[in-house]
This record gives C-alpha cells, sequence and structure tokens, in this order.
C-alpha cells in the first residue's frame, strides 16, 4: 500500500483505470503532455528515457497508450527535483509497474554508464525564455529554462540514444527553427514536425517534433493539430 503524504492526491489518467501520484504544492502538468505522448512513437523492445521528467505523466501516459501494442517497453525518467522523482515512483508503486526506473539530477550530468543505450527520448522541456519573476522556483524551473536550456537537451538526448534512436519533443512554435538546427548541430535530424493551435484559424502556440539521431535530411510536416480545450488538464 503506497502511503500519499498530506498534499498528495491520486488522479484518473483516464486509460484504464490508472492513475498517477500528484503534489497540490508543486508543478501541474499541462496538455502539453498528453498531446506529446499521442504524437510520439513507440517500437516493440523500446528503451525509453523520460527528460524533464516532472512528476512522470508523460512516461506514464505513453506507456499506457502503447503497453497493449508494444511489448518489452522499458522507461528510465530523468528528473532535477526529488520532491517530483518520488511522485513518479509513487505512481510505478500505485499501478504496479516494475518497468521504470528513476534518475534524480542534471542532464548536463547524464550518467557514462547510460550513454547510447536508448532507443527512444520523450521530452516535454521547460521552454519559456525569463526568470523567475512572481515565480515559485520549484515551479518556474518546469516552465522556464533556467536549469537547462534547449541545447543542453539536444546533448543529453545525443548521448542518451543509440544511432537511429529517436527524440519526441515539444516547444514554442516560434522556436521551429531554433529546435531544429539545434539538434542538427548534435546529429539529430529533425524528421516529423506537427504544429498546435488553440482554435481553428489561429496562429500555431506549440511545435511538437519527431527527430532521429544520424537520419539523414529531410521532414514531414503534419496537419495542423487543434487543441481547443487550451493549455491545462
Amino acid at each position: 500500500m503506497v502511503q500519499l503524504g498530506e498534499y498528495e492526491q491520486l488522479e484518473d489518467m483516464q486509460i484504464d483505470g490508472l492513475q498517477i501520484v500528484q503534489d497540490t504544492r508543486l508543478y501541474r502538468f499541462t496538455s502539453d503532455s498528453v498531446l506529446l505522448t499521442r504524437f510520439a512513437r513507440a517500437k516493440n523492445g523500446d528503451n525509453v528515457a523520460d527528460f524533464c521528467a516532472g512528476s512522470g505523466v508523460v512516461a506514464f501516459h505513453f506507456y499506457a497508450l502503447n503497453r497493449k501494442k508494444y511489448k518489452n517497453l522499458q522507461f528510465t525518467l530523468f528528473e532535477l527535483q526529488p520532491a517530483l522523482s518520488e511522485l513518479s515512483k509513487k505512481t510505478a508503486d500505485v499501478n504496479g509497474f516494475t518497468n521504470f526506473a528513476f534518475q534524480c539530477g542534471r542532464l548536463q550530468e547524464f550518467p557514462n554508464e547510460l550513454r547510447e543505450s536508448f532507443s527512444l527520448v520523450l521530452c516535454n522541456p521547460p521552454y519559456e525564455r525569463g526568470g523567475l519573476e512572481n515565480d515559485e522556483y520549484e515551479k518556474a524551473i518546469c516552465r522556464k529554462e533556467i536549469t537547462v536550456n534547449l541545447k543542453e537537451i539536444a546533448l543529453a538526448a545525443a548521448k542518451a540514444l543509440k544511432y537511429g534512436g529517436r527524440i519526441a519533443i515539444l516547444n514554442r512554435a516560434d522556436r521551429v527553427a531554433e529546435l531544429c538546427y539545434t539538434f542538427r548541430e548534435v546529429g539529430i535530424e529533425i524528421k516529423r514536425l506537427q504544429f498546435v493551435a488553440g482554435k481553428a484559424g489561429a496562429k500555431p502556440y506549440l511545435v511538437m517534433a519527431e527527430g532521429v539521431k544520424g537520419g539523414k535530411p529531410s521532414c514531414d510536416i503534419m496537419p495542423m493539430l487543434i487543441n481547443e480545450k487550451g493549455k491545462e488538464v
């Protein structure tokens, strides 16, 4: 039986009765995470790294969506904040998942023993620029490039992925050029893009990208995705 803390609660992932543990004081995931899990593509036997994992919603939701069709999926969640990493561990225990491992620390210090061991990286990164302003530090670093930036994430992905491995990542739509050239610089070619808008006819606010380590230049631009429910889940 998993013991929940005073501010912790179970929330329905709305797939097969699975649940995720959240802390009402900490960063709460948005619909970006769910969009990314539906954009990313699994393969049998994928060894998956979830960068900037937070409380683990991307990895857990991706697994929930794909576990019946794809076999032997393994996950390692990389998160800087110990409190959020602990929530992920509790979610794995609540759901009886034994194929999840956890790494708490900076992506800039990616473990040498895990280099080139992953076939897929998932990443919903902090992608807003700016400082702390009036935000609480623990929440601000989940949204803003304070403790890690796009280049550092790309470098970590290049270390983590096997040759031919993929990354699924999202960012602000107006940073799409930066996204593409930053990953090309580390040997990862962006092969698929999809923009997201809040309503039909509106400018996109988000872009989702799939890159391949060692991939050849060429990119599939998918139809615009409309996320009418907005950013908050």
